[in-house]
């Protein structure tokens, strides 16, 4: 289990390195298509990508568009690492239907194209090439994906997106509305606990042989936005990188943590915990302060920290029983 996890670590690590910061202007639809016929969508390329009618069939290539999808009311025809999605993301769940188009990292477009889609939607890290190749035979959508600046808008601005695209305003302001309350309600009882102010660190943990490499979630970080909305305070201050707000460290560097109250947040979808197991003997580990005040919370099995809407909304209901129980 920990090589899968390493090799996605590597996967992903890849992608940080093709992702751009992108164009700064907000992806956006063109207004006054008729319901069922011609759609205009402008991506985070400034591309125009023009459809006979809103997508029905759609492939996606990246899981939180995947999740994006479901939540409008799409069950995506095609989608990257099937099997990955269900460990990683169950805020929307696929249909057994859904065909496996390859790896996140490397999609066969043999297989996307067989699919015979409306559309494909992708993040833009996957880089241009791949983005050439298969709109030689079916319209790309692609979406920006992450941006450390700004990311929960960032996660909007997609979602409204792709909902143009299948033909789905009116279901995107509504679940947007209803996503903004549910963020504002677990901020009141976040306060209501007293809890308003307090400290959090999120990260994620690999190993490979004995050596553990630490991944911090920094305020550009898309679940650390959220946490921070809620009145939380991400006490995460490392470099981090300007697309995912991703940082690197070892167990070492968490000892600049010297609060006690801060509670350390973690994901182990795959099933490796490198917090619980690899580092239950280190003394390093052992003597942080958090930790010896038992303030380490391994987070509920799939909740994706790179999703959209309906993730984010889970990891809201995450935070309120941490801080309030």
């Amino acid at each position: 289990m920990i090589r899968s996890r390493i090799a996605a670590f590597a996967a992903l690590s890849g992608v940080l390195l093709l992702g751009a910061c992108g164009t700064s202007e907000k992806p956006s639809g063109a207004s006054g298509e008729q319901a069922g016929g011609p759609v205009t969508v402008t991506d985070s390329r400034d591309q125009k990508v023009k459809l006979k009618a809103p997508a029905k069939k759609v492939v996606a290539l990246e899981w939180g568009e995947a999740e994006m999808l479901v939540s409008l009311g799409v069950m995506p025809v095609g989608v990257a690492d099937v099997k990955g999605y269900a460990s990683w993301v169950t805020a929307e769940k696929l249909d057994d239907s859904v065909k496996d188009v390859g790896t996140r990292a490397e999609p066969s477009v043999d297989s996307v194209v067989g699919l015979e889609p409306d559309l494909v939607v992708m993040e833009e890290g996957r880089g241009a090439a791949l983005v050439k190749q298969i709109e030689k035979y079916v319209p790309v959508v692609v979406t920006k994906g992450s941006d450390a600046s700004d990311n929960l808008n960032r996660m909007r601005d997609d979602f409204r997106m792709i909902a143009k695209a299948v033909g789905k305003d009116a279901e995107v302001s509504r679940q947007l509305k209803d996503f903004d309350a549910a963020l504002a309600d677990a901020k009141q009882k976040i306060a209501d606990a007293g809890a308003a102010g307090r400290g959090f660190v999120m990260a994620d943990g690999y190993s490979s042989g004995s050596a553990v490499s630490i991944r911090p979630f920094g305020d550009g970080a898309l679940v650390s936005q959220v946490a921070m909305q809620l009145g939380l305070k991400n006490v995460w201050t490392g470099k981090t990188d300007k697309v995912w707000g991703l940082g690197q460290t070892d167990v070492e560097g968490l000892t600049a943590i010297k609060d006690k109250d801060v509670k350390f947040l973690y994901n182990a979808s795959a099933g490796d915990d490198v917090f619980g197991d690899d580092l239950k003997d280190n003394a390093i580990w052992k003597g942080l302060p958090f930790v010896k005040a038992g303030n380490v919370h391994r987070l509920s099995d799939g909740i994706w920290t790179f999703g959209g809407p309906a993730s984010c909304r889970q990891y809201a209901e995450e935070l309120v029983k941490v801080y309030t129980t």
